[in-house]
């Protein structure tokens, strides 16, 4: 089996044209097709904004000695 994807157009007419280049040997296949439309929004995903989960821990004390102490209640 193989998975293949790519973005096309549907012409004016409301044909889709499909022409794939496959690895596969000459004979019957299935070919299952999902229709997804693309929106311009889709096209330009942006990465999720960590800024807001940006920050800095002031630390009060001996950082060695307050692990020390936590393991030692184990």
């Amino acid at each position: 089996m193989e998975i293949l994807q790519l973005t096309t157009e549907i012409d004016d007419s409301g044909q889709l044209k499909i022409n794939l280049p496959t690895n596969l040997e000459v004979g019957k296949v299935d070919v299952v097709v999902i229709v997804n439309p693309v929106t311009e929004k889709d096209k330009k995903q942006k990465s999720y904004d960590f800024s807001d989960l940006v920050g800095k821990l002031s630390w009060q004390g001996d950082a060695v000695a307050a692990q020390r102490q936590l393991r030692d209640e184990w």
